[in-house]
C-alpha cells in the first residue's frame, strides 16, 4: 500500500496519535460539497453532507462513509478512538449520546488527518 509523505505535523497527529488546537484546522468551518478523505492514504472517509456545525473546535460528522472508519476503545476508558479503516490513521474520537443530529453521533476530527475532494 502506497502512503502519501507526511509532514512532522501531520505524523504527530496521524501516526503518534496527537491533536491539533481547537479552532485551527482549515476544516472546521468548511462548507464546500464533497468528500473528506485520509490524508495518509486518500480513502473516501466522510461526504460533506454528513458534517455538521459541533462549536467544538473541529471538524464534526454524524456519519462516516460505509466500512470507512475502525472504532478502538481508547486507553483512558472514556473515548472511543476513530481511524481510518485503511490505513489505520489517527483521525480524532467518536462520541454518542450528544443530541447535536437525529442520529446521535459526532466523529471529532483532526482537520489535519483528511483532505477534502470535490
Amino acid at each position: 500500500m502506497k502512503f502519501k509523505k507526511l509532514t512532522l505535523e501531520e505524523e504527530r497527529v496521524i501516526i503518534d496519535k496527537g491533536t491539533e488546537a481547537p479552532f485551527t484546522g482549515m476544516y472546521n468551518n468548511h462548507k464546500e460539497d464533497g468528500v473528506y478523505c485520509c490524508k495518509k492514504c486518500e480513502a473516501e472517509l466522510y461526504k460533506s453532507t454528513d458534517k455538521f456545525n459541533s462549536n467544538c473546535g473541529w471538524p464534526s460528522f454524524d456519519d462516516e462513509i460505509e466500512n470507512a472508519i475502525k472504532r478502538i476503545p481508547d486507553p483512558d476508558g472514556r473515548r472511543t478512538e476513530i481511524v481510518c479503516a485503511n490505513c489505520d490513521g489517527h483521525l480524532g474520537h467518536v462520541f454518542i449520546g450528544e443530541d447535536y443530529t437525529a442520529k446521535n453521533t459526532r466523529h471529532c476530527v483532526n482537520s489535519i488527518s483528511i483532505q477534502f475532494k470535490n
